[in-house]
């Protein structure tokens, strides 16, 4: 198999995967402080880019320009870019605990762009201490985060790949910092009942959307697989069954699965991911009563 479909299993790589999910929840933080509100809080996502997990532009707090933070999984550091040319860099390595790191970026960034405060309670985690006085994950594998890198990199392209034809309003391809995933939404144009009052589900889900991505894996489904769902669901959408290998429906999770080391071992695991996407889209598209000629576009 190629390089660049490795295994990811996290079951394998636990400790640094938590280690780097906390991380990325710093860096989350931040875009929901400072960046404009947007619908389904597409203001709070953040991006996989070629260097690791990154921000969008945001405000400097002191007026001074825009900053970017990013999580450089080359480099193995947090980052901190100022419009104005200015910089900071933080290592993550050698098994920095992400207390540490994270008290380390906010005063890099007060120094750069200004005091900026965010609330350090950890989200969508098993985990409850927060996130400047985190001792407890300090486990960092640079060769564990290469290989999930590599894996979420492809994950990555296949989603941007599935959403490119699509010619209604649809997200780009959001880095998730609560559970740590990648996806895309596709979204009919109408509005939609959220599933439950929280803050997080009554205002990320008030359309009608199909949403299709990729995780690495977590303490419930410890293995990576890319996932597609409907909202609002419809029970006719879970009797489908698609052609990739080894895709299901999980009643549990209340959506479909198509397991990483059941997509990567085909002869064409990029078309074979892409298949899954767009197979589910046409199927959501279906039963939810999607207009046809928008959903037609999801096909190219």
């Amino acid at each position: 198999m190629p390089a660049s479909w490795p295994s990811a299993s996290y079951e394998q790589w636990s400790a640094t995967c938590d280690t780097l999910h906390a991380h990325a929840q710093v860096l989350g933080k931040l875009a929901v402080r400072l960046a404009p509100p947007e619908p389904q809080l597409q203001h709070a996502a953040l991006r996989l880019t070629a260097r690791g997990w990154e921000t969008l532009p945001l405000p400097a707090p002191d007026g001074s320009g825009s900053f970017v933070v990013a999580l450089d999984l080359h480099a193995h550091e947090a980052v901190v870019e100022h419009s104005g040319g200015r910089s900071e860099r933080i290592p993550l390595t050698p098994h920095r605990a992400v207390g540490s790191v994270t008290r380390e970026l906010l005063g890099a960034i007060a120094q750069l762009a200004g005091q900026v405060h965010i609330d350090p309670t950890p989200q969508e985690v098993h985990w409850t201490v927060r996130l400047d006085e985190d001792d407890e994950h300090a486990t960092y594998d640079t060769g564990q985060v290469a290989s999930y890198f590599a894996a979420a990199t492809q994950a990555a392209l296949v989603l941007a790949d599935y959403r490119a034809p699509f010619r209604g309003r649809s997200t780009p391809v959001n880095a998730w910092w609560g559970s740590f995933d990648l996806a895309v939404s596709l979204f009919s144009g109408r509005q939609a009942v959220p599933p439950s009052g929280d803050f997080i589900m009554r205002n990320a889900m008030d359309a009608q959307e199909v949403a299709v991505g990729w995780w690495p894996g977590d303490p419930r489904h410890p293995q990576a697989a890319f996932y597609a769902y409907a909202h609002p669901a419809q029970e006719d959408f879970s009797t489908y069954q698609p052609a990739a290998p080894g895709a299901h429906w999980d009643a549990a999770l209340g959506e479909f699965i198509l397991p990483w080391d059941d997509v990567r071992t085909t002869d064409d695991p990029h078309a074979t991911a892409v298949g899954f996407a767009r197979s589910l889209f046409l199927r959501a598209c279906e039963v939810c009563d999607w207009d046809p000629q928008l959903a037609a576009t999801g096909d190219g």
